[in-house]
């Protein structure tokens, strides 16, 4: 019986090398397109270019393929905890004080934002033949993946979900870090590289301050998987990166390579998973959602032109803080254009935290009164 049981496992333990080893084998051809895009749309400054380049790339190659080619997990869990690191090894103490000085008008514009995304849901159910359940959730910016999982559970269809989702994050990271960049100029860089050493702090060999990067990215997917936080190889490694940098004595940086390696990981992962055929079945209420997610963007910008105003926080931080989703995706184009990376994290992280907990609730409620109305008129 026992070596029936150890020839078994063994079997098993083959078969499960031979799924990742074609798994892998399966990643190359697309990460080494991206790889090959990223070089170009690098070499002629588009914007974000690590990130759109790749992310393009993996559309064209799933449409190629005829149907999504999703790439193992840890592909984008690495790239996100790369840019969660770059994020905390820039974030400024200054920041905390920033936010609870301007908490009542952050507040303020999360709701306001809060309220556009679900109006755009609203007219996304009227407009685009879908049910209200699965408008509001396809509206709901932040987090997509937990919102995708209970989206069956609240009466929405999840496969609408799950592509009208995509789409948003998809347009947001595409528009937002273009149009930023082609409006407003990069701020002067010695408003925020200050952050990066504190004073008394002294440098070291490249190879520690990688190898104190890899640790911190490895606890970072770890701790944040077992706290199951939401977008946890992000937030998981920029808790671990900002503990580590405020509590050793020395400066700790991400290079550029590697943060542009982050970015590309992130970018093929998304492209890869488009799906054309069931994107032509929801064909009248994609292109709804396209115009509907073009306006909220603009409202968004709107919002944050507005934050600005009443804080003085410089435009493009505020710009950036309130957009629909795409969170990796803005502090990128922070970082490129100098802006605040710590500030835009901490309203983005606040107001993604606080739709997550009023949208599925507030979703509920409508959907529990459309069902109401309708017995009521039948």
């Amino acid at each position: 019986m026992s070596v029936k049981f150890n020839i078994l496992l063994s079997v098993l333990n083959h078969q499960e090398i031979i799924s990742k080893l074609s798994s892998i084998k399966t990643a190359i051809a697309p990460m080494t397109l991206a790889i090959l895009v990223g070089f170009i749309f690098d070499w002629l400054n588009f914007p974000v270019g690590w990130l759109l380049g790749p992310m393009i790339t993996g559309i064209i190659y799933a449409i190629i393929k005829g149907s999504p080619q999703p790439l193992p997990r840890i592909i984008v869990m690495l790239g996100k905890a790369i840019v969660g690191i770059a994020t905390a090894f820039r974030f400024s103490p200054e920041t905390i004080s920033i936010v609870t000085t301007y908490a009542i008008p952050v507040v303020g514009c999360i709701l306001l934002t809060a309220a556009l995304s679900m109006f755009k849901g609203y007219l996304l159910s009227v407009w685009g033949g879908v049910s209200r359940p699965t408008g509001f959730l396809a509206s709901i910016p932040g987090a997509a993946s937990a919102i995708v999982a209970m989206s069956e559970e609240l009466g929405a269809d999840p496969i609408a979900v799950t592509i009208l989702q995509y789409l948003r994050v998809l347009l947001v990271v595409f528009i937002v870090p273009t149009a930023t960049i082609l409006m407003f100029p990069a701020i002067d860089q010695t408003q925020t590289t200050s952050f990066l050493l504190a004073s008394g702090k002294t440098t070291i060999p490249m190879f520690w301050n990688l190898l104190i990067v890899a640790g911190c990215c490895g606890l970072g997917i770890w701790g944040g998987k077992q706290l199951r936080l939401p977008s946890s190889a992000f937030l998981g490694s920029f808790i671990v990166g900002l503990t580590t940098l405020w509590g050793t004595p020395y400066q700790l940086q991400v290079p550029q390579w590697l943060f542009a390696v982050g970015l590309l990981l992130v970018g093929i992962f998304i492209g890869v998973q488009f799906d054309w055929e069931n994107a032509r079945k929801l064909w009248k209420a994609i292109l709804v959602e396209i115009v509907l997610v073009i306006i909220l963007i603009m409202g968004f910008f709107v919002v944050g032109y507005e934050f600005h105003q009443f804080t003085q926080v410089d435009l493009i931080t505020s710009m950036l803080s309130f957009t629909p989703g795409g969170i990796e995706a803005m502090i990128a184009t922070v970082n490129e254009l100098g802006g605040d990376a710590g500030l835009v994290l901490a309203i983005q992280l606040t107001r993604m935290l606080t739709i997550i907990l009023i949208g599925p609730g507030l979703t509920t409620l409508i959907a529990k009164k459309i069902k109401r109305t309708n017995i009521v008129s039948e």
